[in-house]
């Protein structure tokens, strides 16, 4: 089965690539320290504080793996392959809601560096998958949990 594409943008890559040198370079010294302490404290078997470094050193080698996946299947959005005439991966688009009148900007990265508290949804989330290949003044409707909600493309740009 072939891997699925990772769709960055050059910042969601450099993220990756800091997380994943800090997590080596770093993370997997001081859990390995930690390990070392816990062991000489004696009996491991009841040893919560070995248990605990065990289970970080565990979720740090998972996450190692998957970054070196997501890296290794990534396909950068460059700003030249941004068509700011089309709701496309790596525009930052300004929306307004139609019920109350609410203007967003919201840029569309990839899944993997997607962060609605700082504005950049997925291009699978339902809003995102809605605005691609959407023009300025196209409406579109979202259905989401809370209903359907009705948007208005106001600007497209890179």
């Amino acid at each position: 089965m072939a891997e699925k594409e990772v769709l960055l943008t050059p910042v969601g890559l450099q993220k990756l690539e800091d997380e994943l040198d800090e997590l080596k370079s770093v993370k997997r010294r001081e859990v390995a320290e930690r390990i070392k302490i816990a062991v000489s404290y004696g009996d491991i078997s009841e040893n919560s504080e070995y248990d605990e470094a065990k289970n970080e050193q565990a979720f740090i080698e998972g996450r190692i793996i998957t970054l070196e996946k997501m890296l290794r299947n990534a396909r950068i959005i460059t700003e030249a392959e941004v068509d700011t005439g089309v709701v496309s991966i790596g525009a930052t688009v300004t929306i307004r809601d139609l019920e109350f009148g609410d203007e967003m900007d919201y840029t569309i990265v990839g899944s993997a560096e997607a962060d609605p508290a700082d504005n950049k949804i997925s291009n699978e989330s339902p809003v995102g998958r809605a605005l691609l290949g959407r023009g300025i003044g196209d409406k579109i409707k979202v259905n989401v949990p809370a209903g359907a909600i009705e948007y208005e493309i106001l600007e497209i740009k890179k």
